[in-house]
């Protein structure tokens, strides 16, 4: 028999570790190969950290990640880059200029950016200065970006509190970035209605249905990779936000019950037999 010849699209992770491995490239990684997409990653930072929250930060040098994503790209150049927890305003100028060099060969390569500001039990993961780097630098260079309702708020400079809001603050945050696809995710809220903004102006929602569960851990992490995913498999934005949610939803009613606080999501029941 003759190994299988068809192309596999390539995707770049570049986030912080978890060793729990319910967010963080191995969530990212095991996203990807549920949907058929073979996972590369660069480590941005190691953590501490559990189902029970964030205990420590440490970011790796920005010398290093830069020879990481070079030494990748020189051998396996990715066709699409999702961006997590970048831990470093460094590292985040070493993602952006990464990046730059990526969109300067083709303006239309699909990249995601989860940002990750605070984690879920109030750890800061992003580091002094990264915000401003985040917005001058970072942003000019990403395609889409998967802010929840807090991460908008913080990003567009408003409040948001509504659905309503969040709208205002995507129109906001769209404008001064006209090319970027925004989604704000909202499946922290007790209506989960993700909302879509086209670089166009036009938005889409997507109503979803609040689940009484613990297993939430790393939830931003699989719906970004998810759509970058779908992204790479050619999906429209739409469909592929849509997928990407309905993705994250079988996700979270399929984990299994692993640790004290929030547990992980079952990321690879797409595989399941």
């Amino acid at each position: 028999m003759k190994p299988s010849s068809r192309p596999v699209p390539v995707a770049l992770t570049i986030a912080g570790h978890d060793p729990s491995s319910g967010a963080g490239v191995t969530a990212d990684l095991q996203t990807f190969a549920a949907h058929g997409v073979f996972g590369l990653s660069a480590i941005t930072a190691l953590t501490v950290q559990s189902t029970l929250g964030v205990a420590a930060v440490e970011p790796v040098s920005p010398r290093l990640l830069r020879q990481v994503l070079l030494h990748l790209e020189a051998d396996t150049p990715a066709k699409g880059v999702k961006l997590g927890m970048l831990a470093s305003a460094e590292n985040a100028a070493e993602a952006a200029l990464y990046l730059h060099g990526k969109v300067l060969a083709n303006p239309n390569i699909p990249s995601v950016f989860d940002p990750v500001l605070v984690s879920s039990s109030g750890a800061t993961m992003l580091g002094e200065g990264g915000l401003e780097i985040v917005r001058r630098v970072l942003l000019p260079e990403v395609r889409w970006i998967t802010p929840n309702w807090a991460e908008l708020a913080v990003l567009a400079e408003l409040p948001v509190g509504s659905l309503a809001e969040a709208e205002a603050a995507a129109h906001a945050l769209g404008t001064r970035y006209p090319h970027l696809f925004i989604v704000a995710t909202a499946g922290d809220q007790p209506e989960p209605v993700d909302l879509l903004r086209l670089p166009s102006g036009e938005v889409h929602t997507f109503p979803g249905t609040h689940l009484e569960t613990r297993s939430t851990h790393g939830t931003g992490c699989a719906f970004s990779s998810a759509l970058l995913g779908r992204l790479l498999l050619g999906e429209n934005p739409q469909n592929a936000v849509f997928l990407a949610k309905k993705y994250v939803t079988e996700a979270i009613l399929s984990a299994p019950q692993i640790g004290q606080g929030k547990g992980p999501l079952h990321l690879l029941w797409p595989l399941k037999p």
